[in-house]
């Protein structure tokens, strides 16, 4: 038998449909057989049974690897209809709307066997029960143990009672069901459970297994037999009783079922004992799924996680299946695992991962890992939505991971002034500036007058974030001025040129160090009279007597290494006043607090 919690050292494996293995199939047979016209085939549809009992907590998602108990698909209590008189098994009809009907074989109808009684039944053996006083006053002690250990009154419980006077026979029908149960949804791991008494356990013990119905298939749903006298769960009077499951399941597509019991011991030298409440559970493992950590760099991995949670009666669940689609711009990267029995994972196209397993009997939960990743960043969630093709499982609800990345900060203007007392500019500044998403920006000017400063020709800037296809970021800004006069002619040039960037690459570990580059391009630059260089050094610096100085190509390195500036010229008066000439920045910070870049 299988007490619930514990483990089993052998697992079923059965899906509907699917081929029996040899020794499953001949004990398929061998239920089948003595009853191999029962009931009519399993075909019908309906609603759930109202016959069943209040429905328990299902699983549910948000508690990986905490089974929650089944949930009860039919419950037949033995107690419509029924008083203090006796009737017989075939002679009992169940609460409406099923209305179930019950049969078994011969051997289980006769010899003081097949009769629901309670511990208050009339005192006498109805005739031709076989039972006689003795027999008849330990049945109705069965009966009354059962009501016990439900916590219902002995006196008013029902139950269905054998107190063998012969050899039954081994693997004979105890109890079927003669019509159909319907069923609400299919791809559901069906199970049972059921109240059981037992007695006189120094000799042959009752050993109960059910099988599930589908039309006039009989499909095991354990591999061994429940057995109260070798592990009562508490005794009443000297009466072993509990509640015991199947050790197994059945993973059904049909839409409605039956229900057959069977007893395997052949002797009727003890063998007695009564059952109650018999159970048909809908046992469906959880699916739950997991994002960790909440938040990881673009191009770095993240760690999917599915839990697949039995429920607590611990039953095999054999061939559960799904397929995980990912969102748009979420992609697998290399690592998946699993420890689920018999686990298989494939990875498809556009980010697809089609898992399958098993659960073995005893087993609480299984996980599969992935590690996913994502170029773009942003907020992507994993949800019930995102599993296709589930069999055999509950939808998980949601969990979300967001990937980030480095801003963009590219920023360019023409020109700038900063006076103690008043200042220009900045001039055509163009900005890309504190976002993360690529753009551009651009502006231009045909000309410009600084005043007593000089004057300005055509003016432009642009600023761009952009995204190549491996997830590299570059931040870039360019500045340029034509025929540019300062300060009376003492500094003319024909055209300045600026240009920035900044640029990461991401690894498998996220983005990577940011490298940098930038300079300055000058035509016909002459300052007093002396023509430069086109491309003088980063910061070189000119003294401009009684007038000040005047630095080319001025390099300035921002947020401890990850952007710069770069000036064409800056010019500083003895005045206090600061002129700077095709300005480009470009940075890519790590967060709002450090943007724009300084």
């Amino acid at each position: 038998m299988h007490q619930p919690g514990r483990r089993i050292p052998h697992r079923i494996r059965r899906r509907t449909p699917r081929r029996l293995t040899t020794a499953v199939a001949l004990a398929a047979a061998l239920a089948a057989a003595p009853l191999a016209a029962a009931g009519p085939a399993i075909a019908a549809t309906g609603v759930p049974a109202a016959a069943a009992s209040a429905t328990t907590p299902a699983n549910a998602p948000g508690h990986p690897g905490n089974p929650a108990p089944p949930v009860p698909v039919f419950t037949e209590d033995f107690e419509h209809g029924q008083g203090a008189a006796p009737s017989t098994l075939t002679g009992y009809t169940g609460a409406p709307p099923v209305a179930e009907t019950y049969t078994a074989d011969p051997a289980w109808l006769s010899g003081c066997n097949g009769y629901l009684v309670s511990g208050g039944t009339t005192a006498t053996d109805p005739p031709g029960s076989g039972c006689g006083p003795t027999a008849w006053a330990e049945v109705k002690k069965l009966a009354g143990a059962l009501g016990t250990w439900a916590g219902s009154d002995p006196a008013t419980n029902h139950a269905v009672t054998a107190y063998t006077q012969g050899d039954p026979g081994a693997g004979k029908v105890q109890l079927q069901t003669v019509g159909p149960i319907p069923l609400t949804d299919t791809g559901r791991f069906l199970t049972f459970s059921v109240d059981v008494a037992a007695e006189n356990c120094f000799a042959a013990h009752p050993l109960l297994s059910f099988f599930l119905l589908d039309g006039d298939r009989a499909l095991p749903t354990s591999t061994a037999p429940i057995d109260a006298c070798a592990h009562p769960q508490s005794t009443v009077g000297g009466i072993g009783v509990g509640t015991y499951s199947s050790n197994g399941s059945v993973l059904f597509d049909g839409s409605s079922a039956g229900i057959r019991l069977v007893n395997d011991q052949a002797s009727g030298d003890g063998n007695d004992g009564a059952f109650d409440n018999v159970r048909l559970l809908d046992a469906t493992p959880q699916l739950d799924v997991g994002l960790s950590p909440s938040s990881v760099p673009v191009g770095a991995p993240a760690t999917l996680t599915f839990t697949v949670t039995n429920t607590d009666e611990l039953a095999a669940k054999d061939g559960w299946s799904f397929t995980a689609q990912l969102p748009a711009g979420l992609s697998l990267a290399d690592g998946s695992t699993t420890d689920c029995g018999g686990g298989t994972l494939t990875a498809g196209p556009g980010g697809a991962l089609a898992v399958s397993g098993d659960l073995a009997a005893g087993q609480a939960s299984c996980v599969v890992t992935a590690h996913v990743t994502s170029l773009t960043p942003g907020s992507y969630q994993v949800c019930g939505a995102n599993i296709t093709d589930r069999v055999g499982l509950d939808a998980p609800g949601c969990a979300a991971v967001t990937f980030t990345a480095p801003l963009f900060d590219a920023r360019a203007n023409a020109a700038d002034v900063v006076s103690p007392l008043a200042g220009v500019g900045p001039l055509v500044p163009s900005s890309h500036s504190c976002v993360i998403a690529p753009g551009t920006d651009s502006h231009s000017l045909l000309t410009a007058s600084l005043g007593v400063l000089g004057s300005l020709g055509a003016l432009s800037s642009d600023a761009s974030g952009t995204v190549a296809a491996d997830g590299t970021r570059t931040a870039a800004a360019h500045a340029s001025i034509a025929n540019v006069s300062l300060l009376g002619g003492l500094i003319t040039a024909d055209a300045l040129t600026t240009q920035a960037s900044a640029a990461v690459a991401v690894t498998a570990n996220g983005p990577g160090d940011v490298t940098l580059a930038g300079d300055a391009t000058f035509t016909g630059l002459r300052i007093a009279g002396v023509t430069l260089p086109v491309h003088p050094a980063p910061n070189t610096t000119i003294a401009l007597p009684l007038v000040g100085s005047v630095v080319l190509n001025e390099h300035v390195t921002l947020s401890g290494g990850r952007g710069i500036t770069v000036n064409a010229l800056h010019v500083t008066l003895l005045t206090g006043v600061h002129l700077t000439l095709s300005t480009s920045t470009a940075a890519l910070p790590t967060g709002p607090a450090t943007c724009p870049a300084v």
